[in-house]
C-alpha cells in the first residue's frame, strides 16, 4: 500500500509496496510506477480519483516488478477522507489530502480462474472443448464474420457422429470406450491441422457429447474446403485403432454445411449439421453428406404434413376419388378403387404418395382408414341404389399393414359394411404383396375372417415384394393386381421384350389355376390393353380408362343406367 498526494507522487509506502516497486518509492508517480500512465481510460480515472470527481478506481493489469518481471496485479486508488464540515468524518475527497493506492498481486487468483475455465470448458474424456466452449466459440464467430475485413464471411461445420460405438461400450466396457474416444479425438485433430494449415488457418475441434464430434471452419474458402476435410476424418477414422490390445475399426458418418455468416445463427447451423448428419446415416453410414437445401425443404414440407394430418381429419380436408377396373374381355367397369386425396391449404392437392407413409408412421393411418373405408362404402351403396337396373359396382380400398396390426379390421370392415348395406362381396380390400406374405398369427386370422364373410381379398403391386408364390395357395385372396412395372415393359410396341410377355403369361397362368383373377395396373395405350387380354389376364387399370375421378363422374363414365323418370 502507498499514500499518494493530491500531486500524483506517493508520500509513504509500506514494505511490501517498496519491495515489489524498488526500494524507497517517495516521491515517484504513482501512476508511472504501477503503469496506469500507458492507458487513457484508467489514467484518466486515477486523476479523477485524486482531484475528488470520482469516488474510487478500481482495475487489473499486468504490472512490472523491480526485478523485471511482471505480474498481474488489481489496483485500487480511494481518496483519503478527513472531517467534514459538519465536523463529522467521511466527507468529500479532494480536500488535499490525497488518496490510498493498494496493489493486489492476484497471479494465483487468476490461475486458479482460468484452470476452472478449462475444466469447465473441456471434455475430461478427450480434453477437447466441449459443446460450452463449442458454441462460445461458434457464437463469437458468426457475430465477428461481418466485420472483419479481408475475411471470408462464410463458416463451414463438420458434425459427426461415430458408427455403432454403443456396441464398443457394451462389449468392451466404457474404459475402452473412452480409450477409443480419446484416439479418435487425437485423429480428428490431426486432420484439422493438416487441413488447416495447407489451407491456411486453424479449426476447432470439439467433443459435444456421447460419441459426436463437430470440427467448426471459421473463415471457410467454401464447400471445396470443407469436403477435402471430411475426406480427410473419414479416411483417417477408418484406419484400425490398436488400444490395449484390442484392434477396433469404427467408422463415421459426417454432415457438412457451408455458408455465409450473414443471416446465419448458431442454433440454424446446428439445425442443418444434425439434419445432414441424419441423412448420413440414412443413406448407408460411413459417409459424408453435404446439405442440401432442396432435401431439406422436403424434410420440412414432410414434417408440417406429419404435424397437421390428423387435424386435416377433423377438418374435412380429405376426399376419395374412384378410378374405373375394366374386364379386359368385354370392356366393361366391373369395379373401382378409391383413391384418398388431401386437399391441403398450403400445398394444394396431394396424392397418396405424398402422405400415407408419414401416416403409417405415426399411426394416423388407423383413423384415416377408417374414414376412407366408410366413405367408400357410402359410396359403393349409393350407386347401387341410385342405379338398380345396372350390375353393382365394387369398391376396392387399400388397407395399411398398420391397420391389420394396430386396430380391429374385422370389426371395423363388419361395422362399417352393417351400417351403409353394403354386401360383402362389393368390397375389395388391397393389401401390399410385402404385408401378406409370410402373414402369420393376427394378419392371416384377420384375412381369413374378412374372407369368411364375403369381402374380397386382394394383393396389390404383385411381383415386387417376396413373390413366393407357392404360398397364395395358403392365402385367402381371390384377386392379384400385377405391378404396373410389368405392364410399362409392354408400352414398346413395335419392339415388344418376349421376357416381360413370358413373365406376365406365366404369372397369370399361375393365379388362375389358383383360383384368382388378376388385374394389370399402370394401362396406358390400347397396345398394352390387347397384349394383356391375349395373355388371359382379366382386368386393368389405368389412364387407357381413366384417371381417378370424384364420384359424380363415375356413373357417366361407366354407362350406369339411372332409375327411371
Amino acid at each position: 500500500m502507498a499514500v499518494v498526494g493530491a500531486d500524483g507522487l506517493v508520500t509513504g509506502a509500506n514494505p511490501a509496496f517498496a519491495g515489489l516497486f524498488g526500494g524507497d518509492t517517495t516521491g515517484r508517480s504513482a501512476e508511472e510506477i504501477t503503469g496506469l500512465a500507458a492507458d487513457h481510460d484508467d489514467r484518466k480515472t486515477y486523476r479523477d480519483v485524486l482531484r475528488g470527481r470520482r469516488p474510487r478506481l478500481r482495475c487489473t493489469r499486468r504490472v512490472k516488478r523491480a526485478d523485471g518481471g511482471t505480474l498481474w496485479a488489481e489496483i485500487t486508488l480511494t481518496p483519503l477522507t478527513g472531517p467534514g464540515e459538519n465536523g463529522r468524518g467521511g466527507g468529500k475527497g479532494g480536500d488535499g489530502r490525497g488518496a490510498l493506492l493498494c496493489v493486489t498481486d492476484i497471479g494465483e487468483r487468476r490461475e486458479l480462474r482460468a484452470r476452472l475455465r478449462h475444466l469447465e470448458m473441456h471434455d475430461a474424456v478427450t480434453k477437447l472443448p466441449n459443446r460450452t466452449l463449442f458454441f462460445e466459440r461458434l457464437t463469437a464467430a458468426l457475430e465477428s464474420a461481418a466485420y472483419e475485413r479481408g475475411a471470408t464471411g462464410r463458416i463451414g461445420l463438420c458434425y459427426l457422429d461415430l458408427d455403432g460405438f454403443k456396441a464398443v461400450n457394451d462389449t468392451l466396457g466404457h474404459r475402452i470406450g473412452d480409450k477409443l474416444l480419446t484416439a479418435v479425438a487425437a485423429r480428428l485433430a490431426e486432420c484439422a491441422e493438416s487441413v488447416g494449415a495447407s489451407r491456411g488457418g486453424g479449426h476447432l475441434v470439439a467433443r459435444l457429447g456421447g460419441d459426436e464430434f463437430a470440427v467448426l471452419v471459421e473463415e471457410s474458402t467454401g464447400t471445396e474446403q470443407l469436403s477435402d476435410l471430411a475426406r480427410s476424418v473419414l479416411a483417417a477414422l477408418q484406419r484400425p485403432f490398436d488400444l490395449d490390445g484390442q484392434r477396433l475399426s469404427v467408422s463415421a458418418s459426417i454432415g457438412v454445411v457451408e455458408r455465409a455468416a450473414a443471416g446465419t445463427s448458431a442454433t440454424g447451423l446446428m439445425q442443418a449439421a444434425d439434419t445432414t448428419l441424419y441423412w448420413a446415416k440414412e443413406d448407408g453410414k460411413a459417409r459424408w453428406t453435404l446439405f442440401d437445401p432442396e432435401r431439406n425443404a422436403h424434410r420440412m414440407t414432410r414434417q408440417a404434413l406429419s404435424s397437421s394430418l390428423r387435424p386435416a381429419l377433423e377438418r374435412g380436408e380429405f376426399a376419395l376419388e374412384y378410378q374405373p377396373l375394366v374386364g379386359l374381355a368385354d370392356g366393361v367397369t366391373h369395379g373401382v378403387e378409391a383413391l384418398v386425396r388431401w386437399h391441403h391449404p398450403r400445398f394444394g392437392t396431394l396424392a397418396p404418395n405424398r402422405f400415407v407413409g408419414i401416416a403409417e408412421e405415426d399411426g394416423s393411418i388407423v383413423q384415416l382408414g377408417r374414414w376412407v373405408l366408410r366413405t367408400a362404402c357410402r359410396q359403393a351403396r349409393r350407386w347401387q341404389l341410385d342405379h338398380p337396373g345396372s350390375r353393382p359396382l365394387f369398391v376396392s380400398v387399400n388397407v395399411a399393414v398398420r391397420q391389420v396390426w394396430d386396430s380391429d379390421l374385422v370389426a371395423d370392415v363388419a361395422r362399417t359394411l352393417e351400417e351403409t348395406g353394403l354386401p360383402p362381396h362389393l368390397l375389395q380390400l388391397e393389401l401390399t404383396e410385402s404385408a401378406v406374405m409370410g402373414s402369420a398369427g393376427r394378419p392371416l386370422q384377420a384375412l381369413q375372417a374378412l374372407s369368411d364373410m364375403g369381402v374380397r381379398i386382394a394383393i396389390d403391386d404383385f411381383g415386387t415384394g417376396y413373390s413366393n408364390l407357392a404360398y397364395l395357395s395358403r392365402l385367402p385372396v381371390s384377386a392379384l393386381k400385377l405391378d404396373g412395372s410389368f405392364v410399362r415393359g409392354f408400352q414398346d410396341e413395335a419392339h415388344p421384350n418376349p421376357a416381360d410377355e413370358t413373365i406376365v403369361e406365366a404369372l397369370v397362368q399361375l393365379a388362375h389355376r389358383l383360383g384368382l383373377t388378376v388385374t394389370a395396373e399402370c394401362v396406358e395405350t390400347a397396345g398394352q390393353a390387347a397384349r394383356l387380354r391375349r395373355i388371359g389376364c382379366d382386368s386393368g387399370q389405368g389412364w387407357l380408362y381413366s384417371r381417378a375421378v370424384p364420384p359424380d363422374r363415375i356413373a357417366e363414365l361407366v354407362g350406369l343406367t339411372a332409375l327411371p323418370a
